[in-house]
């Protein structure tokens, strides 16, 4: 069971997460910069009073997840795009994750109505006691119904105090698996679909934007021990975005060059960790769709509705 006082903040982050979810999507519009999208709900996450959880993630087309513009990004939005936006709030480090898609070519108006049903089956089965893998199912089925195909290899995943990715997962297909979820844990249930002629896998590009403090590395020269320390005390745990190291600093501003010597050091001693971009496969369009959930005695409470 969760105390009042950690459901509370569960809720405000919700609250806020929910709010800029659904005043973005009006943001997203033809050659619109990637950048100004991700400064926009980071900004507006922090006006509102709370703090970020990840970067702000904007996925183009066969983009699945993981991209987030770095300082100097220039891309913009496509003609006819389909566009996810991932974005995250913490508050006091209880964390609310939520995504949507937009579309801008009415081609693919299917492929959104799909995902959302998905969702929102996998989210009416959510109680104590039932089997990770068979909100699994419900999920494939749904999106199989409407003709289009699960992504098999992304995920829903638990989230703890501080901790993006931790414990148990809800898997986007059916499988075999034993695990059930509890009253009291949290879930982040994210669905993703594509085309019935893609493959439904996505695999690793060679671009990373999002980072993670990983470990404390002791044999760093002094600038990446200053480094490294400055990112363990400002992230905690959850991932950042290199151009968020922007921010002021009594050791670096982002346009040194020690911080970019000092940055390559921490990265290649696994001081921090990346996440590289995911794509689908053969090259074919995703969506996706996000809540996160908190499992209640009688089912759940969605915090980012």
């Amino acid at each position: 069971m969760l105390q009042k006082e950690v459901i509370k903040c569960y809720i405000k982050a919700g609250r806020i997460a929910s709010e800029v979810r659904d005043k973005v999507k009006t943001l997203v519009k033809e050659d619109v910069s990637l950048l100004e999208i991700c400064n926009w709900v980071e900004n507006k996450i922090k006006d509102k009073g709370g703090k970020l959880a990840f970067p702000c993630n904007i996925c183009i087309n066969d983009v699945a997840a993981h991209y987030s513009s770095s300082i100097n990004d220039d891309t913009v939005v496509p003609r006819d795009s389909v566009v996810k936006i991932d974005l995250g709030v913490h508050v006091d480090g209880y964390i609310a994750d939520t995504a949507i898609t937009v579309c801008l070519n009415h081609q693919y108006d299917g492929m959104v109505y799909a995902i959302n049903e998905a969702l929102k089956q996998a989210i009416k089965a959510v109680k104590p006691g039932i089997k990770n893998s068979h909100i699994g199912s419900i999920i494939q089925k749904t999106i199989e119904r409407y003709g289009f195909k699960p992504i098999w290899n992304l995920s829903g995943h638990q989230m703890t105090r501080y901790v993006l990715h931790t414990g148990k997962s809800i898997p986007n297909i059916s499988t075999f698996g034993l695990s059930k979820i509890r009253e009291g844990e949290v879930f982040a249930i994210e669905p993703f679909l594509t085309l019935r002629a893609g493959v439904g896998e996505v695999t690793g590009l060679k671009r990373t934007h999002i980072y993670r403090f990983h470990k404390t590395h002791r044999n760093l020269n002094k600038d990446a021990d200053k480094l490294q320390e400055l990112i363990k005390k400002r992230f905690n745990s959850l991932p950042f975005s290199k151009r968020w190291l922007n921010e002021p600093s009594e050791h670096f501003s982002f346009a040194d060059e020690r911080m970019e010597k000092a940055f390559s050091e921490v990265l290649a001693k696994k001081s921090i960790t990346g996440y590289p971009v995911l794509a689908e496969r053969s090259g074919k369009i995703v969506a996706q769709a996000e809540h996160t959930v908190i499992v209640t005695k009688n089912g759940c409470l969605v915090t980012t509705l």
